[in-house]
């Protein structure tokens, strides 16, 4: 299927405590949640139009370079995911709901504007592991998801 859902609408929320400092490195834990839609419309060859989510909750490491006026940070975590496609007009047919095991990883930025107010960047990858769909469905391949996020962030 060559229409599937490109841009799409989303949300996440993420929690992080910082635990300790080593010289430039200060070393975080913490989770996340991801939830995200996109829609294609049926364009060329006869495709339906589909619609796309994705949900993905998980644990997360963080190592943080800055200050407390913005910092830089990688992260990553492992944690359970579900990536569902499904053709509009289909209530019929059997949803794949498999929960698949996610390694989610990337970095981004917070520059405060205000003492407790930030501006967040974010690009995160979700490899997510080949699943085993229901029947009349063929099982979906190992997949990377590429997620870009830019929002507000609370101190």
């Amino acid at each position: 299927m060559t229409d599937l859902p490109g841009l799409g609408i989303g949300i996440n929320a993420a929690a992080h405590v910082y635990v300790f400092r080593w010289k430039a490195i200060t070393f975080g834990v913490g989770g996340e949640f991801t939830t995200a839609r996109a829609h294609s419309t049926a364009a060329s060859a006869g495709f339906p139009s589909v619609t796309e989510r994705f949900t993905s909750v998980a644990p997360q490491l963080s190592f943080n370079f800055g200050s407390s006026k913005g910092w830089s940070y990688l992260s990553g975590g492992i944690g359970p995911s579900t990536w569902r496609i499904v053709p509009d007009g289909s209530p019929a047919l059997p949803v794949d709901e498999e929960r698949l095991k996610t390694i989610n990883y990337g970095g981004g930025a917070r520059w405060f504007a205000k003492q407790h107010l930030a501006f967040s960047f974010d690009v995160r990858f979700y490899a997510l592991n080949p699943s085993t769909a229901p029947s009349p469905f063929p099982p979906s391949p190992r997949t990377t998801l590429l997620i870009i996020g830019a929002g507000v962030s609370v101190r």
